[in-house]
């Protein structure tokens, strides 16, 4: 009989699928950060012009407080002021609610109870923006028209839409966060005589810290950057808000605005490719701040 002879040097079925997984996995990547690159290129590119080809100065665009496209004023301090004014008192008003739900769902017993709870949560992630921005002119506005005068189109309608919006996401990190703390620490603190709420407060609570903090940062992010809903809202008036109940005016709100009616290549269009470059310069701080908190949590 004829020996079996084995060619060592021809490759197996396995190892030639695993080679052009490898070859697809890194078209895809090098496609994601092409896109990626491109699309950073082309704002810079775009949001340059307002300085390089209309001759407005860096000083009065970030200085200025008056945004008004037919006298050449393009002044964004008041906008960038008001996208964060918003974005904190969102992230201040829904991350106690967060926190405490995150809490429920992660460390207490009823089971259904928890089951349902998480599951209108993420139910909530997935609904459009346009439908907040109804909920608000429908409810929101109107009852802070009754309570508190005006006409309700204001500063504070934007922090409670930016909050009922933020909320799902920074409970699931928060919830997450929790999840992350081994079983074993709760264990052997009851075993020592902790109660329940000694251990979330003295054990629980320090070791997710790091993780509350990536869900404070994700929300953030995700307010700051929203801008449907709170256009509906807050009123679009380009001031520095005085109070709550003051209209007010977004990065985002201004864009959305004024991109369709603004004409392609004019002053007014490459003001807002400035603002969408300073928006995109401002959400890359915030994946930064999230890459180097994970990174030294790890």
């Amino acid at each position: 009989m004829d020996p079996i002879r084995i060619d060592l040097k021809k490759k197996s079925i396995a190892s030639k699928r695993e080679l052009r997984g490898r070859v697809l996995t890194c078209i895809c990547v090098g496609i994601s950060v092409l896109m990626m690159t491109a699309l950073i290129l082309f704002i810079t590119y775009k949001g340059l012009q307002l300085f390089s080809q209309d001759k407005i100065s860096l000083s009065s665009f970030l200085g200025g407080t008056k945004w008004n496209p037919r006298d050449r004023q393009f002044g964004a301090s008041a906008l960038l002021l008001g996208s964060i004014t918003a974005t904190f008192l969102a992230v201040l008003l829904a991350f106690p609610f967060a926190l405490g739900t995150a809490i429920f769902i992660s460390e207490f017993k009823p089971l259904k109870v928890k089951k349902y709870l998480r599951f209108s949560i993420e139910l909530l992630v997935g609904i459009p923006a346009v439908v907040y921005g109804f909920i608000g002119i429908a409810a929101i506005v109107p009852l802070l028209r009754l309570l508190l005068g005006g006409t309700g189109f204001s500063l504070l309608a934007g922090v409670i839409i930016l909050a009922i919006m933020i909320l799902p996401t920074m409970t699931t990190l928060c919830v997450t966060a929790f999840k992350s703390v081994p079983s074993a620490y709760r264990e052997v603190s009851h075993a020592l005589g902790a109660t329940q709420w000694q251990t979330l407060q003295k054990i629980i609570l320090p070791l997710a810290q790091s993780q509350i903090i990536i869900a404070i940062l994700f929300g953030t992010a995700q307010a700051f950057g929203e801008a449907i809903a709170v256009q509906m809202v807050i009123g679009n008036a380009v001031l520095i808000p005085r109070h709550l109940m003051s209209p007010a005016a977004t990065l985002t709100s201004v864009l959305t605005t004024g991109m369709g009616d603004s004409v392609r290549g004019s002053v007014a269009n490459n003001a807002l490719w400035s603002l969408a470059l300073l928006l995109l310069i401002i959400s890359l701080l915030f994946n930064l701040a999230v890459h180097l908190t994970t990174r030294k949590r790890f």
